[in-house]
């Protein structure tokens, strides 16, 4: 698939409003993250998650395949978060996986609430210590705008639709 193929040196890590490259989730992150264009991804070959959502919406633009892009939260005392693309192409449903390196992949659904249902099992089980159903919200957002820090980040998404899963 071509997408992975275009983003298989791009690293997990982020850069910072410095242009200086991190590979650790630290201290710095917080105060100091923006989000990167799809351009300075491949440039720079580093980006979290949310970059790396950004950059797979970009490279996806053109196909009709009902992209939808989600934003998955638990609101603890780090919150982890996680942001995922997902697609629709003729009748079965898609994951598209780059920065979550144990789930890389093209992942197929019959259907998607059993896709987003599963992303949410695997981040419970590989992500949270302490889960607690009502602090676990998924949300669907649209592109935001680039260079933006964490916190406009998180209000980008949190102003998207809750998604209601059932199990």
């Amino acid at each position: 698939f071509d997408v992975l193929d275009l983003m298989q040196d791009i690293k997990d890590g982020w850069l910072d409003k410095n242009n200086h490259k991190h590979f650790l989730d630290n201290d710095l992150f917080l105060d100091n993250y923006m989000l990167q264009t799809p351009q300075e991804v491949l440039k720079n070959e580093v980006g979290v998650c949310w970059d790396q959502v950004e950059l797979e919406r970009y490279l996806l633009k053109n196909n009709d395949w009902n992209i939808k892009t989600y934003f998955i939260v638990h609101y603890d005392d780090i919150c982890p978060t996680h942001t995922f693309l997902t697609f629709k192409k003729n009748s079965n449903y898609y994951w598209l996986e780059h920065a979550w390196e144990k789930f890389r992949g093209i992942h197929e659904y019959s259907s998607l609430n059993e896709l987003l249902n599963d992303v949410k099992s695997k981040f419970i089980e590989f992500e949270l210590k302490n889960y607690q159903e009502n602090k676990l919200i998924i949300y669907e957002y649209k592109k935001p705008k680039y260079h933006i820090s964490v916190a406009e980040f998180y209000k980008h998404c949190e102003n998207g639709d809750v998604v209601n899963l059932v199990d």
